[in-house]
């Protein structure tokens, strides 16, 4: 069994040893990064033309990075309780809040002297604050890769149950970004002056120079901590990045809106986007090997079940890690709105409105992540269930949202079926949903609900769900069941791109299968079956 344990922890970045392949394209992202600083070290202080969307545009990819590694490393903590990741996570989350309270406090983005009482020195100070304490975080993680409980296989737990554990951490980083913060801002007059408008004041050496020397250390940090994991690689090619970003951006550069200062905000985008990337990858081969689970089902069916767990519960853990700081990105972004709407500007309302719509979009979709999830974790309780009023209700249910359109339902005789009602209900939401959103530009549109046997599926019900809508071409159906995977644009029919997946995984439960027959302008019709072996 702990052998089995040390197999299935490998599979995680934070554990997995970095191959000489991993290591080659670190190295080579290094030296790239290198070679790019030689050449823009020299014109460091060359003025540019300030360009006003470019903070508000790196600010918020900036954040949303940092949010979605914290949860994605607070997911992986959750299965491998780890005290380090426990502490990285921590990292990029602090990150995360460090990013939006300078955005909030630099001078002239959402009013001429910064928000949230910031004096001109303010925003340096935060930018400071906040590039000591990430390495600080990480050097936190590197020493606690040698304690026990991170070690694979043996078989010891924190007491302290993940929940408690994550929020608790959260908590702690926001109490101390909003303590770094109310120094820059209510202790601002204590600090040393280290900006001169937009100039550097040249105590700002001092202060940028023991900033750059924590990254510094860092590193040694990390690479004195053997074996190195592949999050290990990539954390040290953040580091290296992040001397690049504060060196151009706080040392060799004359002040804001310079050469150095565009480049060095470049190089904080790249370091802020490495690791989110790797564990993105590394998500994208988890599910790769799921897929081929399945296909080797008949013969490793156990193994199967337990990889679908865990996928199941990672996919569950980062989904509900990432739901709390979206709600506070998009509470604090209204109460912005509501509160100091007077002070800003247009382009300073538009920029809030985009900060609270792409949050509020991320969080239909992690809702709807959660709904897939929590499908393949709940019992299924079967019984016998009559279609006809289970069909009937949900369209009633449905045509409230149809604004008055113009819509023909013909429902056939169904019957009953051996089925989870609760569930059932959610395909047939999903299906007749997809219907009448896919129909909007037909008058009338027609949705037909049906069923009928046939000896090729063994005498059983095929039900079907038919439309006379957009329809769509057949060399795509492939994707058609994907988590996220969308065969029409966004801007022409709004959706989540979850729906049909949760349709698949409902049906598939039950042991029985779901189709689609198609033409691009004829409409679409979805089959599917709840007997097994149909």
């Amino acid at each position: 069994m702990p052998s089995e344990l040390m197999d299935e922890r490998r599979e995680f970045l934070s554990t997995s040893p970095a191959r000489r392949g991993e290591r080659r394209l670190a190295l080579a992202v290094v030296l790239a990064s290198v070679a790019v600083f030689i050449v823009a070290a020299p014109f460091a202080k060359v003025p540019l033309a300030p360009v006003p969307a470019f903070l508000p545009i790196y600010q918020s990819a900036l954040v949303i990075n940092d949010l979605i590694t914290a949860a994605l490393l607070f997911g992986q903590f959750g299965i491998l309780r780890s005290r380090a990741l426990l502490l990285l996570a921590s990292g990029y989350l602090f990150s995360a809040f460090m990013a939006v309270a300078h955005a909030l406090s630099f001078p002239g983005l959402f009013s001429p002297s910064g928000l949230l009482g910031a004096g001109p020195q303010t925003t340096a100070w935060l930018y400071f604050l906040w590039h000591g304490g990430f390495p600080l975080l990480v050097i936190g993680y590197a020493l606690s890769k040698g304690e026990a409980r991170d070690m694979a296989g043996t078989g010891l737990r924190p007491r302290v149950p993940t929940g408690i554990a994550v929020l608790s951490s959260a908590a702690a980083v926001l109490l101390a970004a909003t303590a770094l913060t109310l120094l820059a801002t209510a202790g601002h007059d204590a600090l040393p002056a280290i900006m001169r408008g937009d100039s550097d004041d040249p105590a700002k050496v001092v202060v940028a120079s023991a900033t750059w020397m924590l990254s510094l250390i860092a590193l040694p940090v990390l690479w004195r901590r053997r074996p190195h994991s592949v999050l290990d690689l990539w954390l040290m090619v953040v580091m290296c990045v992040w001397i690049f970003d504060i060196a151009l951006a706080s040392v060799l550069n004359h002040g804001r809106y310079d050469l150095g200062w565009y480049a060095g905000r470049v190089y904080g985008l790249l370091a802020a986007s490495f690791v989110l990337i790797v564990l993105l990858l590394e998500n994208s081969v988890l599910y790769a090997r799921l897929v081929e689970a399945h296909e080797s089902e008949r013969r490793k069916s156990a193994e199967l079940q337990a990889v679908n767990k865990e996928l199941d519960a990672f996919s569950y853990s980062v989904a509900h890690d990432l739901r709390a700081p979206l709600r506070a990105v998009d509470g604090y972004a209204g109460m912005l709105e509501d509160t100091y709407a007077g002070r800003l500007d247009a382009e300073g309302r538009r920029l809030l409105g985009v900060v609270r719509a792409s949050s509020q979009l991320m969080g239909r979709l992690i809702d709807a992540l959660l709904n897939f999830a929590r499908i393949g974790r709940q019992a299924l309780r079967t019984q016998p269930v009559e279609l006809d009023p289970l069909v009937n209700q949900v369209i009633d249910e449905l045509r409230a949202g149809c604004g008055g359109r113009s819509i023909e339902f013909a429902v056939g005789r169904l019957g009953s079926a051996m089925a989870d009602a609760a569930l059932l209900k959610q395909v047939l939401a999903n299906l007749l949903g997809n219907a009448i959103k896919f129909t909007r530009d037909k008058s009338p549109a027609v949705v037909e609900v049906g069923c009928r046997r046939e000896a090729a599926a063994g005498g059983a019900n095929i039900y079907y769900v038919k439309d006379n809508g957009a329809g769509f071409d057949m060399r795509y159906s492939d994707k058609l069941f994907g988590v996220f995977q969308r065969l029409h644009r966004a801007e022409e029919y709004e959706g989540t791109g979850v729906g049909l997946s949760i349709v698949q995984r409902v049906i598939n439960r039950h042991g029985g299968r779901v189709w689609a027959d198609s033409r691009p302008g004829e409409g679409a019709t979805f089959y599917f079956t709840l007997q097994p072996g149909a």
